[in-house]
């Protein structure tokens, strides 16, 4: 017998008593203001650059907890000085977010990366709604805009790849706006929000989604087929599993159950075919044909594929009861809590090795922020919490 109460105390306690007190405590810049992530093992500063991205993940995830948990003073004073420095230092003026910033806020990068835009967006949503502030909501809705505009060309002038040879679209932009036009829909047109919605469904479950091989491709050609190449050939099961809660919530929102049904079984059949049947954890990147990968980290195990991974099988259970995703989540949840916890500092460790040995000890570098975490310990909290 599952004891979901016991199961949902437990990733309660450890967000609240454990994960949130180390970036509240460890991360906040109290001279310049933003957050450092290049934190070590136990909590010390080990570089001081602010990427932007990261930064907007941390705006979002104390606003979210402000706005969803408690009403905490010091939860909300930690997303606004993190949401002053961001629109003070974190754009061009014209909202083209830079990739990363000097500890002062000076521009270090150049605007290349859409995903410094799409955290921005859901940072000042969160925040619009966390502090009431229309300059806020201004922010989330012109760089909404921004993103639109770049849909379709995201590294603009930046783009190493030359048009016309290999021309290829990525998984990763309508897979966060599945999730971002959600977070933000209090700030966008609903005609709008409908198309977007829309239209990342198609993206995700119809062009990415390969029937023929039950999988989601992280390329595709621009015309939609498949590509026998590096970047084409690439799978990686945290990207869809992540994706696929993703789906499961629009599909609630647009009562649709064949949708939610469809993402179970495409996160089924993704934590199967990704699953490492010598060592367990789940693989970074995997070869759909099977060859010798670009990524020669390919096989570890990163602490975000797992916590998305839970939550998509344990919100898979919620929504229909499959035992399948209710044995994964169990699965990964052992996994995930003896692998990636550390058991003498707060946070958890982001990278092991394939046999499931800790390769960094940091908490938080220039990839690994206040995020994954907090935000998975939150989501599996809630939906276990409507198991019992």
């Amino acid at each position: 017998m599952i004891d979901f109460k016991q199961l949902a105390c437990l990733n309660r306690d450890e967000l609240l008593e454990n994960v949130v007190p180390f970036w509240l405590t460890h991360s906040q810049d109290e001279r310049y203001g933003g957050y450092f992530t290049c934190l070590d093992r136990g909590g010390d500063v080990y570089d001081t650059d602010k990427f932007v991205w990261l930064q907007g993940r941390q705006v979002w995830l104390f606003s979210m907890l402000y706005n969803q948990v408690e009403k905490r003073p010091e939860w909300l004073e930690c997303a606004v000085q993190g949401a002053e420095f961001l629109r003070k230092h974190g754009h061009d003026g014209n909202y083209n977010w830079y990739f990363s910033l000097t500890r002062e806020g000076r521009p270090l990068v150049a605007p290349y990366n859409i995903f410094s835009y799409t955290f921005a967006t859901m940072a000042f949503a969160q925040a619009a709604l966390a502090t009431g502030s229309d300059q806020y909501a201004e922010i989330a809705k012109r760089t909404f805009a921004r993103i639109l505009e770049k849909r379709d060309n995201p590294k603009g002038p930046w783009c190493k790849t030359v048009p016309g040879t290999r021309d290829l679209k990525d998984f990763a932009l309508p897979m966060i706006l599945c999730n971002m036009a959600l977070e933000a829909e209090q700030m966008i047109d609903p005609a709008l929000l409908d198309a977007t919605i829309r239209d990342c469904i198609h993206q995700v479950m119809e062009v990415f989604y390969r029937g023929e091989l039950g999988l989601i491709v992280e390329n595709v050609a621009a015309d939609g087929e498949l590509s026998d190449s590096f970047e084409g050939r690439q799978i990686n099961p945290g990207h869809t599993l992540e994706a696929m809660w993703f789906i499961m919530n629009l599909g609630v929102r647009l009562n649709d159950r064949a949708l939610i049904d469809k993402a179970v079984k495409i996160a089924l059949d993704t934590a199967e075919y990704g699953w490492d049947k010598e060592y367990g954890g789940l693989f970074y990147f995997m070869d759909r044909l099977g060859h010798p990968q670009q990524q020669l980290e390919w096989d570890q195990k990163l602490w975000w594929v797992h916590i998305e991974a839970m939550i998509a099988m344990i919100k898979g259970y919620r929504l229909t009861g499959s035992q399948a995703c209710l044995d994964w989540f169990l699965r990964l949840h052992d996994y995930t809590w003896s692998h990636f916890k550390d058991p003498e500092y707060p946070e958890w460790f982001g990278y092991l090795n394939r046999r499931g040995e800790v390769l960094l000890p940091l908490k938080g570098g220039k990839w690994k922020g206040c995020f994954h975490v907090p935000r998975g310990l939150y989501q599996c909290w809630k939906i276990l919490d409507e198991c019992q």
